[in-house]
């Protein structure tokens, strides 16, 4: 059977549902406290925007979790990081890094795939409940914005080494260092497609 998601009626990412995120403290669901988002910031939604998505899930007592990266070319080691993430709580949001940002922190030959496309591909698994993408380095603004109860990252991190440890258990959230399938990397992937160096 087919798991209903978090949020409701599917909106299709990247066909008129991405639009900035909220830019003020009083926009979207009605959380006066949310912190405004940068202007590049924006809502790919699954079925129903992050904030959304999160609202209907604590208004039923559930969890919501979330996790972050750049998810460029996506992968064996992705998909098993984002099901351990969503097996933590009752939905999950990705805070996806824009095109810029990946730029900023990978060089000027990365992504290989751009943001939209990226976050139709992970709107499209059954693990998302939605995305958002944000262009900062990190994304400490954008879970302020989420403030989500649990922050999920593979196992290859340590909590110390995470910048934005402290401000999630700030509101009481909880840092989750969730399995990590070693040998995928999206390096490793350009590495042979560019030397076809296939196994």
């Amino acid at each position: 059977a087919v798991r209903e998601r978090a949020g409701g009626t599917r909106r299709e990412a990247g066909d008129g549902t991405g639009r900035e995120a909220a830019s003020g403290p009083d926009a979207g669901t009605g959380s006066g406290s949310r912190a405004p988002l940068p202007a590049d910031a924006l809502a790919y939604d699954a079925y129903g925007d992050p904030y959304e998505v999160a609202a209907r899930v604590r208004a039923r007592g559930g969890r919501v979790v979330a996790t972050g990266g750049c998810f460029d070319l996506l992968h064996a080691g992705h998909v098993a990081l984002l099901e351990a993430a969503r097996a933590a709580g009752d939905c999950l949001v990705v805070c996806l890094n824009s095109d810029d940002s990946v730029r900023r922190g990978k060089g000027p030959g990365r992504p290989l795939v751009p943001a939209r496309d990226r976050a139709r591909l992970l709107t499209a698994l059954g693990c998302v409940d939605a995305v958002l993408v944000f262009g900062e380095e990190t994304p400490e603004r954008a879970l302020r914005a989420l403030r989500p109860d649990v922050w999920a990252k593979g196992a290859d991190y340590t909590r110390d080494g995470l910048p934005e440890a402290d401000l999630v258990e700030s509101w009481g959230g909880q840092v989750v260092l969730v399995p990590y399938l070693a040998g995928h990397s999206t390096t490793a992937l350009a590495h042979r497609a560019a030397t076809r160096s296939f196994p």
